[in-house]
Order: C-alpha cells, then structure tokens, then sequence
C-alpha cells in the first residue's frame, strides 16, 4: 500500500513552546487513521501544517507522492475543524454552494453533490435555513457534508462525532468507512478511545509535542497485553506455589487471572481441570486503547482496567 502523507521530522515552535518535536509519520492511502493525544499534545498544530494553514520551522511533509504545495494541493484535502467554520447568517444551501465551489467544483457539478449528500442526509428540507437555527447535531451533518462533497484524497475529521446523537453518529461512521473504501484516506482525531477501537486501522499517540506510539490498533494491542485471562468457571481452585497463574479478582461464576511468567495458557486449562474446575469460557483480556493511552501519558498501569472488572 502507498502513502498519501509522509510527515518527515516535523518541528514547529511557538516562542520557546515546542508544539510540535520531530515528528514523522506516514498514512498509507485508503486508510483510516487515528491521530490521538491529551490537550496541548501538538495534534491541532500538526493538522494546521498539514492544511497548509501553518508551515513547519523544519521537516518537510509529502502530499502524493511529491512535496507539499500549500497553494494547489489543499483542494484535495477535506478538513473539518473542531471548532466549527460556519457563516451563522448564511443559508445552508447557499453556503454549501460557496465551499464547494471554493474547492473547485463547478455550480453545476457542486449543486448536483449537495443535492445527493441531503437528500442521504434527509436534509433536503434545510435549504433555506439558517445555521444559527440549526442544533448542535444538524450543525454537525452540514459540516461534514461540506468537507466532503468535493471527493477530497485526504478528509481530516477534528471531533466529528460532538453534538450527534447515536442514529446520526452511526450515519457518519458508515459514510467514513464509505469514503475509506471509495479511496479517501481518512486522518481521526477524538478524545472517544471506542470510536478510535471501532473506525481506526492505525493510530499515533502524539503527547508534549512528540510521537510515543505508532502502529496498527491491533498490534498496539498485542504488544501491551499483561498476560491477563477471563476464566469462566463454577469454582475457583486452591492455589499453591506450582499454579501457572495468579487471581486477581474474582466472582460467583467468573475470575480473572494473571499468566506467571513462562508459563503458558495451556498450563492454565490444564491446572484448572487437573484441581476438578469445570471450565466455562476461557479468554485472553486485551488492553483497551484508553488503558493504553492512560498508560502512556499517565504512568497508569493498564492492570487499573481490573479494577473496573472487579467492581
């Protein structure tokens, strides 16, 4: 798989304030990837150069294959903002008439794309309103239809599911995956670790203006597991000094345990059938993506998540 993006040792300085401190990374085309990081991580500075709204003190970013033209290559860049880009006197279908056209679309082919997008939508009825009559939520549906009616390569969504409820936040992660399987590529950054789980096939944790974690979602999860097991089971054995694993919580029908180091979770069953436990379920617990993000920006163990399961 190519790269559309290629960010080469980023730096950006604000007075003596390291926004962002060499940073590279590379997003593959078609992918959906998953920008992440606590407030003031860097992660708006960096989305701001890769817009071309900011330029970088040093690195360079590749855009397709060549380098970044802040000038031409924004019109292939779809970018909704957190903070919402709205003119709130405006009217809806007027103001998705002008975006569109400043991206380049003829008033032909533009009002043809908005007509398909709100009637998908079920917004044909907003015509002529105004945005300060929309909510929250209707605000978000405008918004992201205007970032991409113009069928960007890169949609970079800040925050897109705030103000939505779950019907139309389900609409929106089905138009995501849509895009991503017509050949977008999709750059998320949110604060919600399950949507990152459920949408994203890469992620980068971006903290104090440098990267600390870079890889697929599912390998993340393989390389910070602990070794923990949910055993699904009427009774818990008495443990001796020989036992493969220890407890860590326990209840009526269930109990977690920790897998001792070299052993295996073969050694488990058999442990367990060896004292007469009539096993149930036996699963491996992987970290979540917020238990690793804890970790890593916290100094949080990612075992915190059993005390969860234990209460």
């Amino acid at each position: 798989m190519s790269a559309l993006l290629e960010l080469q040792q980023l730096k950006k300085y604000f007075a003596t304030q390291k926004a962002v401190d060499d940073i590279s990374l590379t997003v593959d085309k078609g992918n959906i990837f998953g920008l992440l990081g606590p407030n003031g991580a860097g992660k708006t500075t960096l989305i701001r150069m890769i817009t071309g709204i900011f330029y970088p003190d040093d690195g360079q970013i590749i855009f397709d294959g060549k380098k970044f033209d802040p000038i031409n290559d924004v019109a292939y860049i779809g970018y909704m903002p957190e903070e919402r880009g709205l003119y709130k006197k405006m009217k809806i279908g007027e103001q998705a008439m002008y975006l569109a056209q400043l991206k380049g679309l003829s008033r032909k082919d533009a009002l043809k794309k908005i007509k398909e997008w709100f009637i998908r939508f079920e917004m044909e009825t907003w015509w002529n309103k105004k945005v300060e009559d929309l909510s929250k939520g209707m605000s978000q549906k405008l918004q992201f239809v205007t970032t991409v009616l113009h069928e960007p390569k890169l949609v970079i969504l800040d925050e897109p599911f705030s103000g939505l409820d779950p019907v139309n936040s389900n609409l929106i992660k089905d138009e995501i995956f849509n895009l991503a399987q017509n050949g977008s590529t999709i750059i998320f950054s949110t604060h919600r670790m399950e949507q990152v789980e459920e949408i994203c096939n890469h992620i980068v944790l971006v903290n104090k203006g440098k990267k600390i974690l870079d890889g697929t979602v599912k390998q993340i999860k393989q390389d910070f597991k602990e070794n923990f097991f949910s055993v699904g089971a009427d009774q818990m054995p008495s443990l001796n000094g020989s036992s493969p694993f220890e407890v860590i919580s326990s209840k009526s029908d269930s109990f977690i345990v920790r897998i001792k180091e070299g052993s295996r979770p073969n050694d488990v069953l058999q442990y367990l059938l060896q004292h007469g436990v009539n096993i149930h379920s036996f699963n491996e617990i992987l970290p979540s993506l917020s238990d690793i993000f804890i970790k890593l920006v916290e100094g949080t163990p990612t075992a915190r998540q059993f005390q969860k399961i234990k209460a």
